[in-house]
């Protein structure tokens, strides 16, 4: 690794990191309203985003920094089994294609902003909706974190901020600016800042790549040499080869499907899709995002090419962005990082977004102010979409960043816990509230105690997320068993509380609410206060 700092690349990077910057500022009077004050306007973008804007947010958003830098990080740690990402994207789509239109639906027929206003409105129950609010927070700040984790990997390449000896303030001032700069323009405009600048992290993203699968095999003699000197390193190592070895199918499997499952839970994922025009966008988008994973699946290679390539880091998280700089020109390694700097500001941005939403929605206007004008509940998002960033670098600062990551992970399984209420509220009212309360904190504190007694080289306690299945034996993901447990408290508490005629919620939905489009009754294209300011 480079002890100087890279002069070219660390010009490229400010030139991108300025330009969407100045992006950031600016779609503060992209599409604009005549009446900003108020979550749909400053949450949501005005809920007027078409499919492309869509696309490109969404890809933004589930597609980070953290992606860039951890999936190929992990084929170069782990081998294959490191790819469970890519059929988890792929499983994902399908999915969601069943349920993300209802919810848009239901959620433009009855202004929800958040997936716990749905809760709220459809069982009737503010606790439950509370707990959907609480794990949203929790699973979202180290997400953010991880984000701040991505551009500090790139800092710490480029040879920016000094070394391990160097003040801790002067050694942490980059990525304080950075953090500045995103808290800055978040605060101004809203979702209407990544939304924007998601274009060109996307583009960026889309050429790195593109030049990177093509140049690097070129330097590094082919594919062939790439994959066996994959090979040797992992036989060495005693793990059999590149592919993963039979005792972990289940791992891999199960990491694969309960990650599919847990993705569209996470609230930034929900916010970008609320922001869209109509249910026929979200269909739209369902089928074109799995480009991304076709990008996905290319981005993985490179943990095999750093391999071949010889980078040696102590941080598997550096291989990456170490290959970039080892392998390309100074200036094209400056718009890798930029790529990598900007695909971790736009998530970062969505995700204190939709935590601050949950937080002024779910908490402060269902318990403290429930009186809360639109002109209020917007103040105090945007307060805590500062807060909510503030934690994210205090964690990311005073932390070891492999804590970080399985903190995330820890998220992952958390957040799957809310799938029982929000995805079978959407399609039958059967499941009664206090069984769904209850199988979400079997879920909880079953997934949260099996983490806990997971070590790791580095770590007591919460080292991973993979244990043994009960009843089966094999080594699987918590999340997916804790979600099994989860659904069957659920399932048989309903029976039990059905049969005593215990009290129901109020559902203050309707059938057709479900499959509402804009144009009909109480569906606008755009909501009144925009009509006027956003169209053109």
């Amino acid at each position: 690794m480079n002890d100087g700092v890279n002069g070219v690349a660390l010009a490229v990077f400010i030139f991108f990191f300025v330009l969407v910057t100045a992006m950031g500022f600016l779609a503060a009077r992209w599409r604009r309203a005549e009446n900003e004050h108020s979550l749909d306007e400053w949450g949501l973008g005005g809920r007027s985003f078409g499919t492309w804007i869509t696309w490109f947010l969404l890809g933004g958003d589930l597609y980070t920094a953290y992606t860039f830098v951890a999936v190929p990080a992990a084929i170069y740690a782990a081998g294959a089994s490191g790819f469970f990402a890519v059929p988890y994207t792929i499983l994902v789509y399908p999915l969601i294609f069943t349920f993300l239109p209802r919810l848009w639906s239901v959620s433009h027929k009855h202004g929800y902003v958040t997936t716990s206003d749905f809760v709220r409105g459809r069982f009737g129950s503010k606790g439950l909706s509370l707990a959907v609010a609480v794990t949203g927070i929790l699973a979202t700040m180290p997400y953010i974190a991880l984000q701040l984790v991505g551009i500090q990997a790139v800092l710490d390449v480029m040879g920016v901020g000094g070394g391990e000896d160097t003040n801790w303030f002067v050694k942490d001032l980059p990525l304080l600016i950075a953090f500045g700069v995103l808290a800055a323009y978040t605060y101004s405009s809203g979702l209407r800042a990544p939304a924007l600048i998601a274009f060109v992290k996307d583009t960026l993203i889309y050429i790195v790549i593109a030049v990177a699968i093509i140049y690097i095999p070129i330097k590094l003699g082919g594919f062939d040499d790439i994959f066996a000197s994959a090979g040797d390193k992992f036989a060495e190592a005693g793990t059999g080869g590149v592919l993963p070895n039979g005792n972990q199918q289940w791992t891999y499997a199960t990491l694969a499907l309960g990650s599919a499952l847990a993705l569209f839970m996470y609230p930034h994922s929900i916010t970008a899709t609320l922001s869209s025009r109509s249910r026929e966008v979200i269909r739209r988008n369902t089928t074109i995002l799995p480009l991304y994973s076709l990008m996905l699946g290319l981005l993985a290679l490179l943990g095999f090419m750093a391999i071949a390539a010889g980078v040696k880091v102590s941080n598997g998280q550096l291989a990456i962005p170490q290959l970039f700089e080892d392998m390309f020109p100074d200036w094209f390694t400056g718009v890798a990082f930029a790529a990598i700097g900007i695909g971790a500001l736009v998530p970062a941005a969505i995700m204190s977004i939709a935590a601050a939403n949950l937080f002024t929605r779910n908490i402060y206007k269902d318990f403290i102010r429930p009186d809360a004008t639109p002109e209020q509940e917007t103040k105090v998002s945007k307060l805590v979409s500062l807060l909510v960033k503030v934690g994210a670098l205090i964690f990311v600062l005073g932390m070891d960043k492999t804590v970080a990551i399985n903190f995330q992970l820890l998220g992952g399984i958390w957040i799957l816990q809310t799938f029982p209420a929000l995805v079978g509220g959407l399609f039958t009212r059967w499941f009664h509230r206090w069984a769904l309360l209850a199988g979400w904190a079997v879920g909880m504190v079953y997934g949260t105690a099996a983490a806990y007694g997971v070590a790791s080289p580095t770590q007591e306690h919460f080292g991973g997320s993979s244990k043994e299945i009960p009843g089966i034996g094999e080594i699987g993901y918590i999340g997916l068993t804790a979600f099994v447990l989860n659904v069957l408290v659920t399932v048989v508490l309903t029976f039990v509380l059905r049969a005593v005629k215990a009290p129901d919620g109020v559902d203050e939905t309707q059938p057709g609410d479900y499959t509402a489009d804009v144009g009909d009754p109480g569906v606008q294209t755009e909501l009144p206060p925009a009509t006027a300011g956003a169209s053109h």
